[in-house]
């Protein structure tokens, strides 16, 4: 039973005298949902302007944007145009990638553990990008000694382990997911599939919005603000 793309090697690309280059399904469906976002966000825009009447693509996507936005002052507080780019392309590749899960032949890239742990990872250098960008260099690595110089290993050390935490949190939903499905397909190959299909297509979109929250949170914490904060 295949429960991860990374497994899967869709073709092999000649790397010349390094030898060959495997490509995963978990590559392949990256590229797939970048390119669905990419090319819908561009024709989503295309034409949008103060003076050309707003369409229901639109006001769709204004509205999510707002959405997003809301939420990230609600988290963080200040203004949510510094982390709209990085938090709304955290939300909207994961959100993608969970939805299209439930189409048939298509893995999830986020079922895989290493696209959980690269967008892990992004959180985890987002977090001193932004705090070292609010407080300076000095300013960011004081936060690592609070309460106390003692604290300082198990700071650092806590900043790893959330971000292993989020992997992982990601990762073990959608896997999770992927292998119900496909132990009752084995026993029931009608009802129940469609059932949990919905039902992961919920836990799809509950898990990019938790994803994008706690990567919020991590980024105002390293800036000494309280989540919540106006």
């Amino acid at each position: 039973m295949q429960i991860t793309p990374d497994g899967n090697i869709v073709f092999i690309l000649p790397a010349g005298p390094l030898g060959s280059l495997p490509i995963s399904a978990t590559i392949v469906n990256t590229w797939i949902v970048m390119t669905i976002l990419v090319v819908g966000g561009r024709l989503i825009t295309l034409g949008m302007g103060p003076a050309a009447p707003a369409s229901r693509w639109h006001l769709a996507l204004e509205i999510l944007i707002e959405q997003i936005r809301k939420q990230i002052q609600d988290v963080g507080g200040g203004d949510p145009g510094r982390y709209l780019p990085f938090i709304g392309t955290l939300f909207l590749f994961i959100l993608a990638s969970n939805v299209l899960g439930v189409v048939p032949g298509f893995t999830s890239p986020t079922g895989s553990l290493s696209t959980a742990a690269a967008l892990a990872i992004c959180v985890l250098v987002a977090v001193p990008f932004y705090g070292i960008a609010d407080q300076g260099l000095l300013g960011y690595l004081r936060h690592y000694l609070r309460p106390t110089p003692l604290m300082a290993p198990l700071n650092v050390l806590g900043e790893i382990s959330r971000t292993v935490a989020l992997a992982i949190r990601l990762y073990g939903n959608v896997m999770s997911g992927t292998v119900i499905v496909a132990i009752l397909l084995s026993i029931a190959p009608l009802i129940f599939p469609i059932l949990l299909q919905l039902l992961g297509l919920l836990t799809g979109v509950v898990q990019a919005y938790i994803f994008a929250v706690l990567a919020m949170v991590y980024i105002a914490a390293a800036q000494g603000d309280e989540p919540g904060a106006a």
